[in-house]
């Protein structure tokens, strides 16, 4: 699994949000900026801005991914849950698809906040909610039960989106505001991207996708997205609020 593909996906799906985002926080006018479990790099690619950028991960080998893709970028193993940095050192904190893996989410939150110099953004640009994934034919709503348990069986909290506006709250940030992405369906949607969605399920679902309900689903998904009838979508959230 090339998990830097699927990091770059989900970077395009929020692109036009992080704009936005971004735009309210006041990028352009940033100093010091740090994303929270950047993993291997996907967001700074092309990051707006080239200097006073940081960025944390748990992960070695996500780091050294991520040094390769954002050369420019500060990097620092650490655990989100207690940032081995000063406090107020930053203008924005943000985070993309980070929270649900966490043990500890209001805690990563408050310690962004903490980090952050009063004025400052604190953003968490998308975290998912499984629990309201739609699938249409209906047939295939087997598939988001699946997601769910291998979601939970990896120590994620698929419905971490819709907790989202009240950690930000609790985390003591204000001016909170929450929406969720917007989204869109189309029997276009390119092959590469439809693979690799059939390779996150089979690697989080490795019991399963060698058996026939697996193949019978995956031939049903194909089909719908043929003629145009498939519809796929799963609420994602956001929330930023200021220090």
């Amino acid at each position: 699994m090339d998990w830097h593909a699927r990091y770059l996906q989900q970077a395009r799906w929020t692109e036009q949000l992080r704009a936005y985002l971004f735009g309210k926080a006041g990028l352009s006018a940033a100093n010091r900026v740090l994303e929270i479990g950047c993993g291997s790099g996907a967001v700074l690619v092309d990051f707006p801005l080239k200097h006073g950028v940081h960025a944390l991960d748990i992960s070695l080998p996500a780091l050294n991914q991520a040094a390769r893709h954002a050369p420019d970028v500060c990097l620092t193993a650490g655990d989100a849950a207690r940032l081995p940095y000063s406090t107020s050192v930053f203008d924005i904190v943000f985070c993309h698809y980070l929270l649900l893996w966490t043990a500890e989410p209001g805690q990563v939150v408050a310690e962004m906040r903490r980090v952050t110099r009063p004025g400052g953004a604190v953003l968490a640009l998308a975290e998912p909610d499984y629990g309201g994934r739609i699938d249409y034919p209906a047939a295939l709503g087997e598939l988001g039960d699946w997601q769910r348990q291998a979601l939970r069986a990896q120590g994620a909290d698929p419905q971490l989106g819709r907790k989202l506006a009240g950690i930000f709250n609790a985390a003591g940030l204000r001016q909170v505001e929450t929406g969720i992405l917007g989204a869109q369906w189309q029997a276009g949607f390119p092959q590469a991207g439809l693979d690799l969605e059939w390779q996150v399920l089979a690697e989080d679902l490795p019991g399963l996708a060698a058996g026939d309900d697996f193949q019978r689903l995956k031939t049903l998904d194909g089909q719908a997205r043929a003629n145009g009838g498939r519809v796929l979508y799963v609420p994602t959230f956001y929330a930023w609020g200021l220090v």
